[in-house]
């Protein structure tokens, strides 16, 4: 399945990734799998990359938490905490453009692009441009093989599908033994 997405947008620039969705105790199977067919891993478990999502800003009802606030403080803890360590990656989702503005000058490593249409995709890679921005985009949100290759062309560097774990039909093999 990886594959037939890898192929799917050729020669866009963008890279196709999974999502943290995996199936108990079969992440690293699933993974590896991933990348056989020429994709990439989104996150191997928690402690390797913070990825706040719209839930965190919604939680305990903080209505005015805006997403350049989390990225924020999100960076000043780690900074406070992996003193002489390498920082994981720092990726935020936004679903709005609005979002995306807030969140630009705080320049994290990867912006989630959640449910975003192809045209608002264009629109928010020609907003980091303006902003000076080095952030990767990633598109999310129901990508399925016929809709990978517009998102790709958009001008994002990533394309992640969780439906590389969670969907992907196995293949079954027995082994007897005689």
């Amino acid at each position: 399945m990886t594959r037939q997405y890898a192929d799917a947008i050729e020669g866009t620039g963008a890279r196709i990734y999974d999502t943290r969705k995996t199936t108990l105790g079969w992440r690293r199977l699933e993974k590896y799998a991933v990348r056989c067919g020429g994709g990439r891993n989104h996150r191997t478990g928690l402690y390797d990359a913070i990825l706040i999502k719209d839930n965190h800003l919604a939680f305990g009802g903080i209505t005015d938490f805006d997403p350049g606030e989390a990225v924020r403080r999100a960076r000043k803890y780690l900074e406070e905490h992996y003193v002489g360590r390498e920082l994981p990656m720092l990726e935020i989702e936004v679903d709005s453009l609005k979002q995306l503005e807030q969140v630009l000058p705080e320049n994290p490593d990867v912006v989630l692009l959640d449910n975003m249409s192809p045209d608002m995709m264009r629109e928010a890679v020609q907003m980091r441009a303006k902003a000076g921005a080095t952030c990767e985009f990633e598109a999310s949100g129901g990508i399925t093989l016929e809709t990978v290759r517009a998102k790709a062309e958009s001008g994002v560097e990533r394309v992640s599908v969780g439906a590389l774990t969670h969907s992907a039909k196995t293949f079954d093999i027995g082994l007897d033994w005689i």
